[in-house]
């Protein structure tokens, strides 16, 4: 093994454990700010409740998914040097952007979210969940311009130096990909953090079904599902055919198409051999491929064949995590609709089958995160910058020891640490929502000064022994 292979392979398992607390987090942001709004409007316990119940379960999400991401900025420095240097005027302002408005701004009002409420009072605690969730989407702004900039560069040029600047930074941040990954991304966090809060409330149904708390809960996830859940699935057929146009060897391998053909057919399975330039027990559906790439019967798909050996990427990973992802998305579809029908029967809260369905549904979210940035990073390669720089000129010049013995440490340190961390997170999640302190305010309209408490009388009081 050669430090390429393993400076790739640490980049890897370090993206991929911190990935998916970020997704789960801007999701979970958004969630907390629509309970404290609902609680503000209709004065309901219930939705501070689990206001409560979720922030604590934010906070240790937040965490790990900070401390995760910060792991990754030092490889940049010590496995991708060269990548750095030649992309540094590019993206380095970008992420600078991404630390100074968003990060700054959710880290900001994170304290008051989490420790403020009978300080500054509900009003102006809401606005400071209102800044954590905004904080939380802007961050996802930045980095994905980041490596959508990555993916479909734009707005560059280059210098004496060979390294890539700035010509038009509106190209640069809203490069060609931006808007559908961008999209695309912050749906697929909704729909993560849907799914495990529909985990959790199905979860505490079927060992109480009378729970208001696990009843709020699940109708709300099944809601999200229901309705956010079909919309990916249009939103990804749009990121599809954006790749197709900038990226055609990705669809390539997404497909498992080897050879250029007119009329191409969907693949369903099969097992594409690099070698033998072909996928073999290849489940098809005729024409299909074409019809969903080109929207026409008799499109034209591009092989892998018509790109240089050096310039495919892995169809084998790239064909099944797409698949993973794609199947993954389908299912949360069907639990989405199930839900609705059983709602439209009166019967959400008393169907064990569909609770049971939504615990095994849990982690699918993180699942399809993982399956889509795969095939998204997967496919990119051989290059870092697409078409531009490759993944092998890329890398620092580094002992293969030392990046082997990093990764082990890396490794044996992410599976203790953030191994806790979600056992705990586990922990906290198995446990039902318990009514909110008594020392917190029963009605936020009084409580925040826009109605005055009423006057009390001779029986309001109370005698104290």
């Amino acid at each position: 093994m050669d430090a390429l292979l393993l400076a790739r392979w640490q980049f890897a398992f370090t993206i991929s454990a911190h990935i998916i607390f970020p997704a789960f987090s801007i999701g979970l942001a958004s969630y907390l700010f629509v309970l404290e709004a609902l609680w503000l409007k209709t004065g309901r316990s219930v939705y501070l409740d689990l206001f409560t119940y979720w922030k604590k379960i934010f906070a240790i999400a937040f965490g790990m998914g900070v401390v995760s991401g910060i792991v990754m900025s030092y490889q940049f420095g010590t496995n991708w040097s060269v990548f750095s240097d030649k992309v540094g005027p590019v993206l380095g302002p970008l992420m600078g952007y991404e630390v100074l408005s968003a990060f700054f701004l959710e880290a900001g009002f994170l304290g008051v979210m989490l420790f403020g409420m009978q300080r500054v009072g509900p009003v102006l605690h809401m606005l400071a969940t209102t800044m954590v969730a905004a904080g939380t989407a802007m961050s996802a702004f930045w980095i994905l311009s980041v490596n959508s900039w990555m993916q479909t560069p734009a707005g560059y040029g280059t210098n004496a130096a060979g390294q890539f600047i700035v010509l038009d930074w509106w190209q640069v941040i809203f490069n060609p990909s931006f808007p559908y990954r961008f999209v695309h991304m912050v749906l697929a966090a909704y729909l993560t953090t849907a799914f495990v809060v529909g985990a959790v409330g199905a979860f505490q149904l079927l060992r109480d079904r009378g729970n208001e708390a696990a009843r709020t809960m699940f109708s709300m996830a099944m809601w999200m599902a229901a309705i956010v859940a079909p919309i990916q699935v249009v939103a990804g057929d749009f990121h599809g055919l954006n790749t197709l146009e900038h990226q055609p060897a990705k669809i390539a391998a997404m497909e498992g198409h080897f050879e250029t053909r007119a009329g191409a057919p969907l693949i369903l399975f099969g097992i594409p051999d690099m070698a033998r330039e072909r996928t073999d027990y290849a489940l098809e559906i005729p024409k299909l491929g074409s019809l969903i790439l080109t929207h026409s019967w008799d499109g034209t798909i591009r092989g892998l064949k018509d790109f240089p050996p050096q310039d495919r990427p892995n169809a084998l990973i790239v064909f099944w995590s797409f698949r993973v992802m794609v199947g993954l998305g389908f299912a949360m579809v069907a639990i989405g609709l199930w839900s609705l029908v059983l709602r439209w029967r009166r019967r959400l809260y008393d169907a064990p089958w569909l609770h049971r369905a939504a615990v095994a549904m849990g982690p699918a979210g993180f699942g399809a995160v993982l399956a889509g940035w795969i095939t998204t990073e997967v496919g990119r390669q051989p290059y870092t910058v697409y078409g531009l720089l490759r993944t092998a000129d890329s890398v620092s010049a580094v002992a293969a020891e030392a990046v082997g013995a990093s990764l082990v440490a890396f490794v044996l340190v992410y599976f203790a640490l953030f191994g806790s961390g979600t056992f705990y997170i586990l922990r906290l999640m198995s446990r039902p929502p318990h009514r909110n302190e008594p020392d917190l305010p029963a009605d936020p309209m009084r409580a925040s000064g826009i109605m005055p408490a009423p006057a009390m009388d001779a029986q309001d009081t109370v005698p104290v022994r």
